[in-house]
């Protein structure tokens, strides 16, 4: 029996073009002011000190932790550092209304039902935890983070580590046949497959395979917790 359900964002419940064309964009034009302005915040500097750590035998300057930034940007790395200042620039362009986020049609809609029923919402995306309460709080049906119990990120090991949902699975205190994994990458539905999860591939576009190693379907009408 499901008693609670890990999802994706990008490809799952939120549109690839939408984190692709609008967020990364958005962030990487104002990076380097905000290095430059906040450099000194609390927030802030602990951050561009991992972006230091994380380049071994060279002390970065300023310019060399924002030429860092853009890289890792451009590359779309999974760097934790990099995600925890895009989710504070993103905060910024939320609470300005620069834009606000995408969900598809059908999930809204299933969020509020699966909670209904008394199944716990979790997410593990790439995203920082920050940029993931931003987008569910700041989507065109209003604040959906109460729907939530618990948001995960690379901080908690890469999605395609079977150990990282081996973790999510022991932090949430069900059994990993208890949960439900959602994405739209195979090799992240491989993992949490290895430590006994069940798990859903969804699939938004292209076309579906019947001899896929996870159900496959098109959007979360498709298929029971």
């Amino acid at each position: 029996m499901i008693r609670a359900i890990v999802m994706d964002i990008e490809g799952t419940t939120t549109s690839l073009s939408f984190v692709k064309d609008v967020l990364f964009p958005y962030a990487r034009e104002r990076m380097e002011d905000f290095v430059k302005q906040h450099a000194e915040d609390p927030k802030v500097a602990p951050l561009l000190e991992e972006v230091r750590a994380a380049i071994p035998g060279e002390r970065l300057d300023q310019e060399g932790i924002i030429r860092q930034l853009l890289a890792w940007i451009d590359a779309d790395a999974k760097v934790s550092a990099l995600k925890s200042l895009q989710g504070l620039l993103w905060e910024a362009g939320y609470q300005q209304g620069d834009f606000t986020s995408h969900l598809y049609p059908d999930v809204e809609r299933n969020l509020r039902a699966w909670r209904e029923a008394g199944l716990k919402l979790y997410v593990f995306s790439s995203g920082s935890v920050q940029a993931q309460k931003l987008l569910f709080a700041h989507t065109p049906g209003g604040d959906l983070t109460p729907l939530f119990d618990g948001y995960f990120d690379t901080r908690t090991g890469p999605k395609r580590a079977p150990d990282s949902y081996r973790y999510i699975a022991e932090i949430i205190g069900f059994r990993p046949e208890e949960i439900l994994f959602l994405s739209d990458v195979e090799e992240e539905l491989d993992a949490a497959a290895k430590v006994g999860m069940q798990t859903v591939w969804l699939v938004r576009e292209g076309e579906l395979s019947p001899t896929a190693s996870h159900l496959q379907v098109r959007d979360f009408d498709s298929f029971a917790a």
